[in-house]
């Protein structure tokens, strides 16, 4: 089952009856909102996972409008204040997925920021561009960066220095970066790519999860895939 739990186990720790939770699985039962979200969090899966008819409702459609924070027409114009405020609010978890994501380091100061929230228990997962990769190359030739190979090469250079830091994983993939990603706990910044324009001047969206929405896990789940296939820094 998701998660490693038995339906016992799992039918434990929700209080309820082993034979609930079977029917949920065997006859698509719907339970309780308040026991989906309790499932969902055991489990580490949105609810829509295992109750794919929720996605349906109108309820879904309006908790995935109101997972929509705002929208900015360029990474550019989105406040640096946004940027420092999810980086201070974030109690647990930071996920980037990015080819070079300089702007972090050079305007935000990535790295002492990885130091200083280490130290308060938060958890990154990095994902960056192997700058030897052809996505990397072809990205480089459609916007005319020449310099996107070396900036990833120079960003892993500088996230080498916290790499060793506990909860800090850093990883290089190789696939095709249609939208950079940063999710801050339960809020994301997802900025979208199109063909020959730079990231820097693309949209968007400020995302906060909602339950029953779909943005968030969308997205959390294309993170996941590409985290699966990115290979380790040593």
């Amino acid at each position: 089952m998701a998660g490693g739990l038995s339906q016992v186990v799992l039918a434990d720790r929700l209080g309820v009856d082993a034979k609930s939770v079977e029917r949920w699985i065997t006859q698509d039962r719907i339970p309780h909102p308040s026991t989906r979200a309790q499932v969902a969090r055991l489990l580490g899966q949105e609810e829509s996972y295992f109750w794919p008819s929720l996605l349906s409702t109108e309820q879904s459609r309006s908790a995935t409008q109101a997972e929509l924070v705002q929208l900015w027409p360029t990474r550019q114009s989105v406040p640096s204040d946004v940027w420092r405020s999810l980086f201070k609010q974030t109690k647990e978890q930071v996920d980037v997925l990015v080819y070079a994501g300089g702007f972090l380091i050079e305007a935000y100061d990535l790295v002492n920021i990885i130091a200083e929230k280490c130290n308060q228990g938060v958890r990154f997962r990095l994902l960056l561009g192997d700058s030897q990769c052809e996505a990397v190359h072809q990205r480089a030739q459609e916007e005319r960066l020449s310099g996107l190979v070396d900036r990833c090469r120079s960003s892993l250079e500088y996230l080498v220095e916290v790499a060793d830091l506990p909860g800090v994983q850093i990883r290089l993939h190789r696939t095709v970066l249609y939208a950079s990603q940063y999710r801050f706990d339960a809020s994301m910044l997802v900025n979208n790519h199109t063909y020959a324009s730079p990231a820097g001047k693309s949209p968007v969206l400020h995302l906060r999860r909602v339950p029953g929405g779909q943005l968030f896990g969308y997205y959390q789940q294309t993170f996941e895939r590409v985290w699966a296939t990115g290979e380790p820094v040593p």
